[in-house]
């Protein structure tokens, strides 16, 4: 193992597990079933020098390339950062050239989605993911290039309207149960889907309460892949946010497609995000 730690990957190893980690994706946005572990096994026979830890933590480190370049991730996959250079330019360059994968994540995050039924949607809460080492280097060595994809696909999911109906449609029923559970049937009942009723200007897109009878204002962010997924927040959430921190919620609603599960980060988007500005208004200077 300390051998296989002191040897760098060749092209040929890395062009193989991330060969081997494009035919798991691809199934996973096709809704097709697979097994990872009998990915590995292949793999293994191939990559006799590695292991399969070595192997896992190589897909990692591929979902975390995907998600900069602007694509979806496998799920199971946690993105670890700090790879190699070498790695980068591979998944940048492999994605590019692969018009079957690209065309299944096009037709993927246009693809509208009724909210899935569930037998307790209380259930869906979960804890935030962790987040990586706000110290820790995107890429373990310089890149000589920046390969971005040809679309950012998750940007472009983030813009699927009925995705985001149905996200906030989830989150409503959510506060119907909490706070029902809570004994707060009247304060269930006021609940108002603020998106419809009053437009995108308000920040937010659901009035909610707590149990005291204060208000909760939650932003809901929708997608069907990983808790890692980034989202997109404007100026106005932003500036909401930090206005009513107290009372702001964003609602990160994530796996969407069979099995949605939500977590909350409570207060400024400024101090629970990493905010990183993607887009720019330019004016002639």
């Amino acid at each position: 193992m300390a051998r296989e730690a002191r040897d760098a990957w060749t092209t040929e190893e890395v062009e193989a597990v991330v060969a081997d980690y494009f035919a798991m994706l691809a199934a996973e946005i096709a809704g097709k079933s697979y097994s990872k572990t009998d990915h590995r096994r292949r793999l293994l026979s191939l990559l006799r020098r590695r292991s399969e830890q070595s192997i896992e933590f190589k897909h990692a480190n591929i979902s975390a390339v995907l998600i900069e370049l602007g694509f979806p991730y496998i799920a199971g996959y946690k993105p670890r950062s700090n790879y190699q250079r070498l790695l980068y330019e591979v998944v940048s360059r492999r994605l590019s050239s692969n018009p079957e994968l690209l065309h299944l994540a096009a037709v993927d995050v246009d693809r509208p989605v009724n909210a899935p039924m569930v037998s307790d949607i209380l259930q869906a809460l979960t804890a935030p993911p962790k987040p990586s080492t706000r110290s820790e280097h995107r890429v373990a060595e310089r890149k000589s290039t920046y390969l971005p994809a040809p679309v950012n696909y998750l940007e472009r999911e983030a813009r699927n309207r009925a995705l985001g109906e149905a996200g906030e449609e989830f989150v409503i029923n959510f506060e119907r149960a909490r706070l029902i559970k809570l004994g707060c049937e009247t304060l269930a009942s006021k609940i108002e889907h603020v998106a419809k009723t009053k437009g995108d200007a308000e920040g937010f897109d659901i009035l909610s309460y707590e149990r005291s009878g204060r208000e909760r204002l939650i932003e809901v962010k929708t997608t069907k892949y990983g808790p890692y997924t980034p989202f997109f927040v404007s100026r106005n959430e932003v500036q909401i946010s930090k206005a009513h921190a107290k009372q702001y919620h964003l609602y990160r609603v994530y796996a969407f497609r069979n099995d949605p599960r939500l977590f909350s980060l409570h207060g400024a988007l400024s101090r629970t995000c990493d905010l990183d500005p993607a887009t720019y208004i330019a004016t002639i200077a």
